[in-house]
């Protein structure tokens, strides 16, 4: 969510009002985007990084808030459990040595936090799924010590009638519930960015979408959950549970989760993006926020912090994401298929595969919606996350690929 400062909303008074604050944000990402003044001269990169501290046994150990005490590194921050930490990385210019530099950066920044976490007794991991987890590990005193959290886990917790299920098959099948969203800390993931400029969004996010199952199948790296061999990327199907918000009722009646792929090809627009989740997830979430509007004629670029805090509760696996570069507001795509690990070159070679594919594709084809349908991608998708080389997917030539 990129906010701390955030609390749940309880009333439905509180929620329309939070609403209406998100549809301001929405109409003045509309105006910028009439006037054309979002930035359009430069590509960049990035990456987040999350990783697991562990003890020497390996397990789990709850130490983030002991490791942020020596950190002097503003990239370095919690993340929802006491046992994960993420860094963000400096963006970087796409093109020339941008990949090894983003495989340096990573690598700076592991070595660093590894120089803080050998004075608490803890290591860290690269994996999407750390395999010595355990139930017990997932209980409320391990979660970081952030009102956001805390007020993220009761919004969703009173949605699903406070009992959360899970029922993943895989060679194995594991069933089991729990009463918190602290499953969602069994994940962790290497978070890719791609700047975009506005016109060129919908054909991008569209390949983006296209190439999820190709990358994921050569990325998977979570094929073990509580000692079940479940998907070859567990991950995917365990995050779509853990902050699914539908009670059983929802189900019913084919409510969408708020993990999805989505529901069609971008036509024109990142509004319809924003526009979609808007109008099918409620918002759960809110803060005190400025007026766009105000902020523009102040002569400040507007932050959107409405339709951030609500962009940032609904868990697209290609995200649509809105940024500021020093006094330009920009747009990226956020990759969030690929998990963490194993090792930097592993993360790299799996992003410039991303980028290659989505970079190239962009430039072959001038649209690729009606090449194939888009459930087949999505079908592809979760094929990918299921079987990882050995799934089967269905392409823009008509052919199904191995």
């Amino acid at each position: 969510m990129g906010v701390q400062e955030v609390r749940q909303l309880k009333s439905s008074d509180e929620i329309r009002a939070f609403t209406r604050r998100v549809m301001n944000d929405m109409r003045a990402l509309e105006f910028m985007l009439t006037e054309r003044m979002f930035e359009t001269d430069i590509r960049r990169i990035g990456a987040e990084q999350e990783l697991f501290l562990v003890d020497e046994k390996w397990h789990p150990a709850p130490l983030c808030e002991e490791v942020l005490a020596l950190n002097e590194d503003d990239r370095l921050v919690n993340e929802l459990t006491r046992f994960n930490l993420e860094f963000n990385l400096h963006p970087i210019v796409y093109g020339g040595n941008c990949l090894s530099q983003l495989q340096t950066d990573i690598e700076d920044m592991l070595r660093y936090v590894r120089s803080l976490t050998s004075q608490v007794g803890a290591d860290v991991v690269l994996t999407g799924i750390l395999p010595t987890i355990h139930a017990w590990d997932l209980r409320l005193e391990n979660m970081a010590p952030r009102s956001r959290y805390f007020g993220l886990n009761d919004a969703i917790m009173s949605l699903k009638d406070g009992v959360a299920q899970y029922q993943i098959r895989g060679v194995d099948e594991l069933f089991f519930e729990h009463d918190n969203i602290m499953v969602e800390g069994c994940n962790t993931s290497f978070q890719v960015h791609f700047q975009v400029t506005p016109d060129e969004f919908a054909h991008f996010y569209n390949i983006a979408q296209l190439v999820a199952a190709p990358v994921l199948s050569a990325a998977t790296n979570s094929p073990v959950l509580f000692g079940k061999r479940l998907w070859r990327e567990t991950r995917i199907a365990l995050f779509q549970q853990a902050v699914d918000t539908r009670s059983s009722n929802m189900y019913l009646r084919e409510m969408s989760p708020r993990v999805h792929f989505g529901s069609d090809w971008v036509n024109e627009s990142v509004l319809e993006v924003f526009q979609e989740d808007i109008a099918r997830f409620p918002a759960i979430m809110t803060m005190e926020v400025e007026d766009p509007f105000e902020a523009m004629q102040a002569g400040r670029v507007p932050r959107l912090q409405a339709l951030q805090i609500h962009n940032g509760t609904v868990y697209r696996w290609n995200r649509a994401c809105y940024g500021i570069s020093g006094d330009k507001p920009h747009l990226r795509i956020e990759n969030r298929v690929f998990p963490s690990g194993p090792t930097p070159i592993d993360e790299v070679a799996n992003a410039a595969f991303w980028f290659g594919l989505v970079s190239g594709l962009a430039s072959r084809y001038d649209d690729i919606r009606p090449l194939l349908d888009f459930d087949q991608a999505k079908s592809n998708f979760i094929s990918a996350a299921r079987q990882g080389l050995a799934s089967e997917i269905y392409w823009i030539d008509g052919k199904r690929w191995p």
